[in-house]
């Protein structure tokens, strides 16, 4: 199914959102915000907190147990090819048989469908991903022979190459060294210039003060959301974190 239009004003709406399996016994109340394109916000909380299960929601991995998320007023499941979603690295099967190449050209399935080999164009594409996050030349390399700050750049040359819409980033700065965190900057940076909106989850408070244009603060509920300059507060912090977290006003 092609994915519909996007006005340069259409929002990525979460209205009343929660999510999880029946019997669960985690409790993530609704959550309600919305945002436009080419946002960057951090979602940041503390551990068991919630940030991974909103981000998993939306992107579909989990199911909803309440709510709808839409994109330009239609439901994000019209918009499911345009979604790119990077997952935590101790969520990834490294032993997965396949290349850099392979791993990358899943984003193309969007346009080509699972039943059709790639071609010639959607090569192009995976390769100039890999090569926009400086992995040019090692595309026939398993996954599990890069480091972690490579393995996290293969993710990101996927979305790329999947030319999104929205961006889903689950804890991308851990475990990553400067070199790698100033190749993410500039890709969620090149991201937010084409519009695309990106959610990032995250425990690094560093980077959200740098990176983001908003954040929503969760801990088992919204307990706020609104601009980084506005929001990124030490009252707010005390509020997200409790006893976690020691703000230094």
């Amino acid at each position: 199914m092609t994915a519909p239009p996007l006005d340069a004003d259409a929002r990525l709406v979460l209205d009343g959102v929660s999510a999880g399996y029946a019997g669960s016994t985690f409790d993530l109340a609704p959550v309600s915000f919305e945002v436009g394109r080419g946002e960057v916000v951090g979602i940041i909380g503390p551990n068991g907190g919630g940030k991974s299960t909103l981000l998993k929601a939306v992107a579909g991995v989990l199911p909803l147990r309440s709510g709808r998320v839409t994109l330009g007023g239609r439901p994000l499941s019209e918009h499911r090819g345009r979604l790119a979603f990077v997952p935590q690295r101790e969520d990834v099967h490294w032993g997965f048989p396949g290349s850099a190449l392979d791993v990358v050209l899943m984003g193309r399935n969007r346009d080509i469908g699972w039943f059709r080999r790639p071609d010639r164009e959607d090569r192009r594409i995976a390769l100039e991903s890999l090569q926009r996050m400086g992995l040019g030349g090692m595309e026939h390399n398993h996954i599990s022979e890069f480091s972690g700050g490579q393995q996290q750049r293969i993710f990101l040359a996927r979305a790329l190459a999947q030319e999104p819409r929205l961006v889903l980033l689950d804890e991308p700065f851990t475990g990553v060294d400067t070199a790698n965190r100033a190749v993410l900057h500039a890709v969620i940076r090149a991201f937010a210039a084409d519009g695309v909106i990106v959610l990032v989850a995250t425990h690094d408070l560093d980077e959200v003060q740098e990176m983001t244009t908003s954040i929503a603060c969760i801990n088992r509920r919204l307990v706020a959301f609104g601009p980084t300059e506005e929001t990124f507060t030490p009252e707010t912090l005390r509020a997200t974190f409790g006893g976690q977290l020691a703000v230094f006003a």
